[in-house]
């Protein structure tokens, strides 16, 4: 039985989503009518996009105990306790999996054949096969902290290129606030790709604009205080926001029942709490003070232009803060989902930005004139 505090707590929480759903629905009825329409063999017709879970399984303990599951891909005869050429880890998107990557890391481990390269991908707290996570730590800091972890535990030694799509880009951006020294000269990373990602601004434009709305605040609230809010409303709750997140993956051009049928699947699978806590995330999150930390060592920005999620202009922003070791792929027609609709731009977006990985350069070292004089 729902009592009238929860009621209250349900109805805001459906108004907030329906903000949501108010802002796509033109879009989505339009992508559907395309769709519907267009005809012709489904690209990607018979993918298998489970085919991830079958890698080299682990499992990684954050700091607060929740586990994470990982899957690692050693290339080249690289065995697993062997220092590899370059690690390259992968940080997936909101309400997303790791599977999400499925293109790269098939595409990559061709390509890299002969390179003692490790990939690593894992499924953030909450998401895909990882542990349940406790409200107050769905949180960027908390992503940013479970980033450390996979980090030391995969990638103990040699250089490291980071990979993040969407909320995985901005974990990767959290990141390089908390955690500078790793992007410094003598640190570990060498590389980061920021995919259909932005610094912040995301109840500023596109579909994001719905998240800037106290009714979903509130039912973020009521779901921490009175669970049995989200369990009265699961079924409507989803009724009115997966349809959102679907519409809002790819672009009104594209065509493949099964990468929809995909990238649905990971959104269902991925429990309600898990979502409404981080959208509350997504609302709050500015990781401005990260991109300058980022922007000592070389890398990519990539972005479709119908991406209605995090819009072009985000991501030409982050370009314009990452200075001149940055280079920016823009995917015409390509929405949010960019790596499963254009794989191939992406796959070689990331295989250019590890041929150009290399450490921050040395801080300049102070002339004698310009040192502070002891008091």
């Amino acid at each position: 039985m729902v009592n009238s505090t929860e009621r209250v707590g349900l109805a805001a929480g459906l108004a907030g989503v329906a903000t949501l759903g108010g802002l796509a629905a033109a879009g989505a009825a339009r992508s559907a009518t395309r769709r519907r329409i267009r005809r012709g063999q489904d690209p990607y017709h018979g993918v298998d996009f489970t085919t991830m879970y079958q890698d080299r399984a682990s499992t990684v303990t954050a700091a607060d105990g929740v586990e994470l599951a990982v899957r690692t891909v050693d290339l080249g005869g690289l065995e697993p306790d062997e220092t590899p050429e370059l690690t390259v880890i992968f940080v997936h998107g909101f309400s997303l999996r790791l599977a999400s990557w499925h293109f790269q890391r098939h595409a990559l481990a061709q390509l890299w054949a002969d390179r003692r390269i490790r990939m690593v991908f894992y499924d953030n707290r909450g998401h895909g096969r990882s542990g349940e996570a406790p409200a107050d730590t769905c949180t960027m800091q908390q992503l940013a902290d479970d980033a450390v972890v996979i980090l030391d535990r995969t990638a103990a030694k040699g250089r490291v290129v980071l990979v993040g799509h969407s909320m995985g880009g901005m974990t990767l951006m959290a990141l390089a606030r908390r955690y500078p020294q790793l992007f410094a000269a003598d640190g570990r990373i060498a590389g980061v790709a920021l995919v259909a990602t932005a610094a912040s601004g995301l109840t500023e434009a596109g579909l994001g604009r719905g998240l800037r709305n106290p009714l979903l605040d509130g039912f973020a609230v009521a779901a921490r205080n009175t669970p049995r809010v989200i369990e009265a409303g699961r079924d409507l709750t989803r009724l009115l926001l997966e349809p959102v997140l679907v519409a809002a993956s790819f672009g009104p051009d594209f065509h493949s029942p099964a990468a929809g049928r995909a990238v649905e699947k990971m959104i269902q699978n991925t429990p309600i709490v898990t979502v409404v806590n981080f959208l509350n995330a997504l609302e709050r999150h500015d990781e401005w003070m990260g991109v300058p930390v980022i922007a000592q060592v070389p890398s990519v920005v990539v972005c479709g232009d119908e991406d209605r999620m995090t819009p072009l202009r985000n991501s030409l922003q982050l370009y314009g803060e990452l200075g001149t070791d940055s280079r920016m792929e823009v995917v015409d027609g390509a929405g949010h989902m960019v790596q499963m609709e254009a794989p191939d731009r992406v796959t070689d977006a990331i295989a250019d930005l590890v041929e150009r990985a290399r450490p921050a350069p040395p801080a300049p070292r102070r002339r004698w004139w310009q040192r502070r004089p002891r008091a």
